[in-house]
């Protein structure tokens, strides 16, 4: 069992989404230890792009706050080199096949095994492409994640087939953002992927409140909540962390006996 899928053995799992560096590292890493102690049982960190096109206005402003306060994929790498020290549960990099070309592919999925990050999502990488990327990850251990959205159709259980950690789905049509409610038939969908892989499946995209984290653990195996948490941080700055554990708290608690 992949370190991924023992996030999921455990019920159904809250994933939090935080972009490294917004509004600086150090206040990341006070994020990630509070929603880690308050019930998250795995935790995606996005290295900032200075074009990420899956993501809405809210996550592009993080971006551009972490990028202009200067953060770089080696001082990620640091931060979670500091984070191993007492943060045990899984985490995944979520960025763009430019960030990884950049730093030089075998480098950054080498030292993404290297310093303990688990798995790797590139949005912008469609799954007919994946092949430059896979056999790295294969070689170095990392879970290449795959994205399975709405318009996938006949694709879904080819992707699902090949899985790995765990199947992202994504709720709705368009960018990542706060949404009032999710009107996918996301059910057809799991019960898809279901058929054609025992790996667990989590849904992201538009996720803001516990009721709409139950609705989607009650069909899937979790709930991904991004742009829900870049608002408390762009609201409360370096005070974030009390307020995101006190939200992750809320979300875990609204999934975990389902």
């Amino acid at each position: 069992m992949s370190k991924i899928k023992e996030a999921f053995a455990r019920g159904k799992a809250f994933i939090p989404f935080i972009t490294c560096g917004d509004p600086n590292l150090a206040t990341t890493a006070a994020v990630v230890r509070a929603a880690v102690a308050n019930g998250a049982d795995l935790v995606e960190l996005g290295i900032p792009f200075s074009d990420p096109t899956a993501e809405g206005v809210v996550i592009q402003e993080a971006n551009i706050r972490a990028l202009k306060a200067g953060v770089t994929t080696d001082k990620i790498f640091d931060l979670v080199r500091d984070l191993r020290r007492d943060v045990k549960v899984p985490f995944v990099f979520m960025t763009y096949a430019n960030v990884v070309f950049s730093y030089g592919a075998e480098k950054f999925i080498s030292t993404c095994a290297a310093v303990g990050v688990d798995g790797l999502i590139l949005p912008d990488v469609p799954f007919e492409e994946k092949e430059e990327f896979l056999s790295t990850c294969k070689k170095f251990g990392v879970d290449l994640i795959s994205m399975i959205a709405p318009t996938s159709e006949d694709r879904i259980a080819m992707i699902a087939r090949e899985a790995e950690g765990f199947v992202y789905i994504v709720s709705s049509l368009g960018v990542t953002g706060v949404r009032s409610e999710i009107k996918t038939d996301l059910a057809s969908i799991v019960a898809a992927v279901r058929a054609n892989t025992k790996i667990p499946c989590a849904i992201g995209f538009g996720i803001s409140t516990p009721a709409q984290a139950k609705q989607m653990a009650k069909i899937s195996d979790g709930a991904i909540v991004g742009s829900a948490i870049i608002k408390i941080l762009a609201a409360r700055g370096e005070a974030a962390p009390s307020f995101v554990g006190q939200y992750v708290r809320e979300m875990k608690d609204a999934i975990k006996n389902l």
